[in-house]
């Protein structure tokens, strides 16, 4: 809305953006785009389930602490990444509920798999999940619940591999907060002026 001076001309320009972007696969069409957005690209950059250029992922955290917390790492991350970045200032985030069904699924946190935590939980190399995944796309599965590395408390995540567990399900319970980075901590606020709702310390989200 910034950049235009009508809601036909910013009509005009999301139509232009879509245009560029690569296209939904077709599972992902029906979603809400905070569902879909996931499925549609496939980063030069790897994450925890998705190797680089690989099928997109979805991930969500069972807990709203643990979702900040994962997210808070990446804010983190950027910033230690890039020396000569200043501290990031409030920048507004969207928090959401979604409904995951599935029966393709597995749980790292449980036995068999559990005995391999070092392998899941490592804070640096993703190899091992990301062979993991590999395995479960092959299998067919759709699901995989895993222990958060990032919040301090390791509650559960989960990790959607495909869009089918959705449905055609829309995002519930949405609300905005706002994260500020800086090297040594990272705050989530639900106030843009207030303190922190919750804290976490830079070795808290390294691990």
């Amino acid at each position: 809305m910034r950049l235009v001076d009508s809601l036909e001309e910013q009509s005009i320009l999301e139509s232009i953006l879509e245009e560029s972007k690569p296209p939904l696969p077709p599972a992902a069409r029906p979603l809400h785009y905070l569902l879909a957005t996931p499925f549609r690209y496939r980063p030069a950059h790897g994450s925890r389930f998705r190797a680089a250029l690989e099928p997109g992922v979805w991930y969500g955290g069972e807990a709203l602490r643990t979702a900040l917390a994962e997210k808070s790492y990446w804010r983190l991350r950027f910033l230690l990444d890039s020396p000569e970045t200043p501290e990031l200032r409030p920048v507004p985030h969207t928090a959401f509920t979604a409904a995951v069904r599935t029966s393709a699924a597995i749980d790292l946190t449980r036995a068999p798999l559990v005995r391999d935590r070092a392998v899941w939980t490592n804070p640096e190399s993703y190899a091992g999940t990301q062979a993991l995944a590999a395995s479960a796309r092959e299998a067919r599965l759709q699901v995989i619940r895993y222990q958060s590395v990032r919040d301090p408390e390791h509650a559960a995540c989960a990790a959607a591999l495909t869009p089918l567990v959705f449905g055609r399900g829309k995002p519930r319970s949405q609300e905005t907060w706002f994260i500020a980075a800086g090297r040594t901590r990272v705050r989530c606020a639900r106030d843009e002026r207030g303190g922190a709702t919750w804290e976490f310390a830079a070795r808290q989200l390294l691990g």
